[in-house]
């Protein structure tokens, strides 16, 4: 070998290859299949069968979708439709009576020329949250959010103007209270203290100040009763407010169980046991029937809030054992950490160990407020119609009657959008929480 090759050998490349694509099945769609869908033989095979079910289902079922009848007045008359292209009353889906009864389905028996207010509560509802999920939102807009639920209890069932306002102030009192109160008497004596005042002025003041606010200026909507609401403007109702309501209830029963206070951690957990080891529909019975026994004699507890306030406990039990979970799961270190910095109690908790807890703890509660939103239909059974409960009487009707999948699909996929919605929030809040911790 002479002296130039030997510096410069033949099998040595003086020059870059230029980069090539990648081999087929290592790219796109074919290598998301061979890693999720056919890795090995087991899930090869499960893939098959899954392709050949799935196929089954749609072959099955998109004859019906296809041939389905969307006007019509009546179940015989789709029939007829059917009959008219030679097919028979089983070959299509009538789904004539969505488009029939769709409002019924809707917002129940709500008066025709209201439907605007329950319209414009579901806009506002999800304008008012936008603060709270997105973080995106300047932080001002909070105030809205918390005036929120005033603006829309008077959206939905009218009345006087004054009502929500004067219930209001009462929050406002309660924090004027424990603002002022609490330099004085403790922060123990200023949390009781600001919440038997508001307590007291709902029971014995808000009635008279209503009155004369209203005789002097008469502001107000037409009132609508809770025997109105119905379909799933009723699921709506009764499941946020559950929800906005349990998930505060629910941290701070999970705080007592979790307390070294002797009464406060047995007053807790004997709490959460009693209300856990009992069925819902058991409490919601206990709601309609055996609430009024142990009010004054002539009281008129509206049925929609005993259930709202049965649920509301009811739902808070679960949430508390979820951010229970949490709070174990959080190692003592993190607690000895607040100790560490001076913080006190509710300190500590706040901006040191709930922020974590309540982070680990957040596929638990999204899947407690999912169960929550769909158990609302067992609310048939004490006489509300939710959209189960509406189909018996759409399909009591003479025009409907026997008329039994359509209406079912139609409020399975409803209820799936709102169920889907909540878990895809779920998944974008952990990734995003999952983001900022790296």
């Amino acid at each position: 070998m002479t002296t130039a090759n030997a510096k410069n050998p033949s099998y040595v490349r003086e020059t870059m290859l230029p980069q090539a694509a990648p081999p087929l099945g290592q790219k796109g769609a074919v290598r998301w299949m061979m890693e999720n869908l056919f890795s090995s033989p087991l899930n090869t095979i499960l893939t098959l069968v899954s392709i050949y079910v799935i196929y089954a289902v749609i072959t099955g079922l998109y004859p019906q979708f296809a041939n389905s009848v969307w006007s019509a007045d009546s179940l015989s008359e789709c029939r007829e439709i059917l009959a008219s292209e030679g097919l028979g009353s089983h070959d299509g889906f009538c789904f004539a009576v969505i488009q029939d009864r769709w409002r019924q389905l809707l917002f129940g028996f709500y008066p025709n020329t209201e439907y605007w207010r329950p319209v414009l509560a579901l806009v506002l509802l999800i304008v008012g949250i936008m603060p709270v999920l997105f973080d995106s939102i300047p932080r001002k807009f909070i105030i809205g959010t918390l005036l929120m639920p005033f603006a829309l209890f008077f959206l939905l069932w009218g009345g006087s103007i004054w009502g929500p306002v004067s219930v209001a102030l009462g929050f406002a009192l309660g924090w004027a209270v424990l603002k002022y109160a609490t330099p004085i008497i403790g922060e123990l004596g200023g949390i009781i203290v600001a919440t038997i005042i508001p307590v007291l002025y709902w029971l014995f003041l808000v009635g008279p100040i209503v009155g004369v606010l209203h005789s002097i200026l008469p502001i107000g909507l037409e009132f609508i009763a809770s025997k109105a609401f119905g379909g799933f403007m009723l699921s709506i109702v009764i499941g946020v407010a559950s929800i906005v309501l349990s998930l505060p209830l629910g941290i701070l029963l999970a705080l007592g169980r979790s307390s070294d206070m002797l009464i406060i951690n047995k007053l807790s957990t004997g709490f959460i046991e009693i209300i856990r080891g009992v069925p819902l529909i058991v409490w919601l019975f206990t709601a309609s029937l055996l609430l009024n026994y142990f009010l004054p004699p002539g009281t008129n507890f509206d049925l929609m809030l005993r259930v709202i306030i049965m649920v509301t406990l009811f739902s808070a039990a679960y949430i508390a054992e979820v951010v229970r979970g949490g709070l174990a799961a959080l190692p003592k270190g993190q607690y000895e950490g607040g100790d560490s910095l001076g913080l006190n109690y509710w300190q500590s908790m706040r901006l040191v160990v709930l922020p974590q807890a309540l982070k680990i703890s957040i596929p638990g509660i999204v899947n407690t407020f999912i169960g929550l939103f769909k158990d609302t239909t067992l609310v048939v059974f004490i006489g509300l119609l939710d959209p189960i409960g509406l189909t018996g009487s759409i399909r009591a009707s003479t025009d409907w009657n026997g008329i039994y999948w359509e209406l079912y699909i139609f409020i399975g996929l409803m209820f799936f959008i709102f169920c889907f919605s909540m878990g895809r929030y779920s998944l974008y809040l952990e990734k995003k929480l999952q983001r900022e911790h790296c």
